[in-house]
């Protein structure tokens, strides 16, 4: 006869714990069905769920209690039926989400109504993770990362309204919280995409040429107005760049260099960079700037429209086709088609209704500090962190990077 038995342990974490406690288990031909363990600020809890010949059972009991008191370890020891242990098999094929909880600092409140959402519709919480590194308050910092991982399983009853719950909450505690479900892609994504003004950089470049025009209050309007969806992108710019007819191409260019960087993309693109992955500037903005990042950052692909200068000065014409939120969906098919990945492997990162369409057929849509529209159309949205917290979305810790930290731009 065959029994299966739960073992737990806890106590004081110390190395070479589980090779002396698994030796045991060894010498009584135990054969291990699940195990997980965690260490919580050196406090360990280890977990065994094995099958065992039920005669072995006591002595492996006494055995283990015996190693368990030199470890100054608890034991436990628990009997699973037959039924439970069907039930355990057969709940493997069950749904699995990922949801991660970014702020400067994660408290219990945040955890707290987290955990009571993921409950209200019908998941488990089946393990908990810290991606971020170790940080006391006494070494907080405005610009510090905090990132916990919820791994949860089960049927939801409504992922749509699970996700809205989640931005609700997200909201009001002014944190971020994404929700996607588990799958292959998680860790195996190839290709980052980015929009450019107000996602890669702080603020418009359209709005910073119109200054220098004089006519920055005219733009800014029409430029707040197709962000948020009230105007068709291609008529609101055109009818931007009329407004910067005969601005000197001296004056454009001395731009470059002047609008900063939004917080941790220059660690985000560079990790990417070291870690393999490709990136791409899709944008509806200028091609003179965005080059000028792509040289900066190392950007494989850029994508944006050119600014009309005949002269020495901007006409004040589209002459080429505008790049929209329909023309950026296409070249992200396109580039993946060109990287011989699927769109599942891509993460397209975006602000503004016309990039809608793009974080739509991404894998991870990912709306950053956007609209409100964008933010509850997209699939997940960033609003409180830097740009390097997406990297936290793809399964990526602080101490996974450790040393091999990215060379400075």
């Amino acid at each position: 006869m065959i029994e299966t038995v739960l073992i737990h342990f806890s106590g004081q974490d110390r190395p070479g714990v589980t090779a002396l406690l698994t030796e045991i288990l060894a010498e009584y031909d135990a054969c291990v069905l699940d195990i997980g363990q965690a260490v919580v600020h050196e406090s360990l809890s280890l977990g065994l769920l094995i099958e065992i010949a039920e005669a072995s059972v006591l002595p492996l009991r006494d055995a283990l209690i015996a190693r368990s008191a030199e470890l100054e370890l608890q034991a436990r020891f628990t009997p699973i039926t037959k039924p439970d242990l069907e039930h355990w098999i057969r709940s493997q094929g069950k749904d699995r989400f990922i949801i991660t909880v970014l702020g400067r600092a994660i408290s219990a409140r945040h955890l707290s109504q987290v955990s009571a959402i993921i409950t209200e519709h019908g998941l488990n919480v089946d393990r908990i993770e810290r991606l971020s590194g170790r940080m006391s308050l006494a070494e907080h910092s405005p610009h510090a990362n905090a990132c916990v991982e919820l791994r949860a399983s089960g049927q939801a009853r409504s992922e749509a309204e699970m996700r809205a719950a989640f931005l609700a909450a997200a909201q009001e505690m002014r944190i971020d919280i994404a929700f996607q479900r588990e799958s292959i892609f998680r860790r195996n994504r190839r290709l980052f995409a980015f929009d450019m003004d107000s996602t890669l950089i702080q603020g418009e470049v359209i709005d910073e040429l119109a200054k220098l025009a004089g006519v920055g209050d005219q733009v800014v309007k029409i430029t707040e107005a197709a962000m948020r969806g009230e105007l068709d992108f291609k008529q609101s710019f055109t009818r931007r760049v009329s407004l910067l007819q005969g601005l000197s191409e001296k004056q454009v260019l001395e731009l470059l260099g002047t609008i900063p960087l939004v917080e941790g993309a220059e660690h985000l693109i560079g990790t990417l960079k070291m870690l393999g992955y490709k990136t791409a500037i899709l944008s509806g903005g200028f091609t003179f700037f965005a080059r000028h990042l792509q040289t900066r950052l190392g950007i494989d692909y850029v994508f944006a429209n050119e600014l009309d200068i005949v002269d020495g000065a901007v006409t004040g014409l589209v002459k080429t086709e505008i790049v929209d939120g329909a023309k950026k969906a296409a070249l992200l098919k396109d580039i993946a088609k060109q990287e011989n990945i699927s769109l599942e492997q891509v993460v397209a990162v975006g602000d503004g209704a016309n990039d809608l369409p793009m974080l739509g057929i991404a894998g991870m849509g990912i709306a950053f500090r956007a609209k409100p529209l964008v933010r509850q159309s997209a699939g997940h949205a960033v609003s409180f962190l830097g740009l390097d917290s997406l990297l936290y979305l793809i399964g990526v810790r602080d101490r996974d990077l450790g040393n091999a930290r990215p060379a400075p731009q």
